[in-house]
């Protein structure tokens, strides 16, 4: 009799003989390897996989706590979300998403394509490799996944069922507070600021009214403009690369909302990559020719966006009013608006609030860290108090270097 007709959080020794009986791809539970290989902040992933035959899968499991910490009651619906986004971003970009074998809504598991010949694109950014391929690729599934979502494309009565079928309240609500709200106030338990730059939050993050008040206002928007369906979490811990493959994981976060938030996650998280680059390499042609492309990478991906986001448009708009002349670009407008505040947001949640990202805890250098920190801070305030002034890959970059430059002159 099955054990896996009642929901139960596996380890690794249950893990093999669920693959033996969910999938028909493998042969002999004597020759499957597991190991548990999730360091996220959620959910459980495991590989199995078959040395002599090559074969492999992974094996993502919801539990319904989040490991960050108990205080996270979760859904195990999402993992239900992620496997449905995941087959319909195969659809609209079959080559930038990871195949999905199984779902199973007894054991809350998602059964994927092994990615494991790639890199997670964080840990090979703070390797300081490059990708040539990135910046296309990135813009291509933010293009196609969120334009061919929004009422601009689909038949208004889908698409409001597509909003129905992926109401996520418990990872919004996580995003809520822990992006739109716990970094911008000193009385709650779970920010950790680092000390050579505690004063300075306190007085220019916190103490900031006309910051706060933007963010309320991205806040409710976030909450209400469903636009178009959002991968919700997409940094580049969701991004595995090789030289010349990309592939977008972890849609659990996913629901309709703005398509800034997407755009402003890559912006951000490719910023921590460039900060941390000008923290830890020295001077010299190494540093010069790695900057140089996170710097195009971070151009691009506004500036691509925007191309593909408007031919698509004119290929694939449905809507009669749409079509009307310059509302294309008006609308493109507002997304880099909306991109540009959560490229903000995005950089002061990761340096004040509770999920940090390594490309600036792994900064061993204090006085390195704390401008590293600072540089994203003052930008980020520009990003959000001076969005409607970002309109250009260039824009953007601009706003960074300037903040960087300021910085080292003090």
């Amino acid at each position: 009799m099955s054990k896996f007709t009642k929901y139960f959080l596996m380890e690794s020794s249950d893990v093999i003989p669920y693959v033996m009986e969910k999938l028909s791809m493998f042969e002999d539970a004597q020759r499957l390897q597991c190991k548990e290989i999730g360091d996220g902040n959620l959910n459980y992933v495991f590989r199995v996989w078959d040395e002599e035959k090559g074969t492999s899968v992974i094996v993502k499991q919801a539990g319904d706590t989040a490991r960050i910490s108990d205080e996270f009651k979760l859904s195990t619906n999402r993992i239900r979300i992620e496997s449905d986004v995941l087959q319909l971003e195969g659809k609209l970009v079959p080559r930038l998403v990871p195949d999905v074998y199984l779902y199973d809504d007894v054991m809350n598991c998602c059964v994927m394509e092994d990615l494991s010949d790639h890199t997670i694109l964080r840990t090979a950014l703070m390797n300081h490799q490059i990708f040539p391929k990135l910046a296309d690729d990135l813009t291509t599934f933010m293009a196609n996944t969120l334009l061919l979502t929004s009422d601009v494309v689909m038949n208004h009565k889908e698409k409001k069922e597509l909003v129905k079928n992926y109401i996520n309240p418990e990872l919004c609500e996580i995003t809520e507070d822990l992006v739109y709200s716990e970094p911008f106030t000193d009385h709650n338990k779970r920010n950790e600021l680092f000390p050579l730059n505690e004063g300075w939050i306190r007085e220019h993050i916190y103490s900031d009214d006309e910051l706060r008040m933007e963010v309320a206002k991205l806040k409710f928007a976030f909450m209400t403009n469903a636009q178009a369906l959002l991968h919700g979490d997409l940094h580049t811990g969701s991004v595995f690369v090789r030289k010349d493959s990309t592939k977008i994981i972890d849609p659990e976060f996913a629901f309709y909302g703005p398509m800034g938030y997407d755009i402003g996650n890559v912006v951000a998280n490719l910023i921590f990559a460039w900060a941390n680059a000008d923290a830890t390499i020295g001077s010299g042609v190494e540093k010069d020719t790695y900057m140089n492309w996170l710097e195009c990478t971070i151009t691009d991906i506004i500036d691509l966006f925007s191309v593909k986001f408007l031919e698509a448009w004119n290929v694939h708009v449905t809507d009669s009013m749409a079509k009307e002349e310059g509302f294309d670009r008006w609308y493109l407008q507002s997304v880099l608006e909306d991109t540009a505040a959560v490229t903000g947001l995005e950089l002061i949640r990761r340096i004040v609030g509770l999920a940090k990202v390594k490309d600036i805890t792994s900064i061993v250098d204090e006085e390195a860290r704390a401008r590293a920190e600072r540089i994203c801070l003052q930008a980020a305030k520009l990003f959000i108090l001076q969005a409607s002034t970002h309109k250009t890959g260039n824009d953007f970059l601009q706003t960074l270097k300037t903040q960087a430059l300021s910085f080292s002159t003090k």
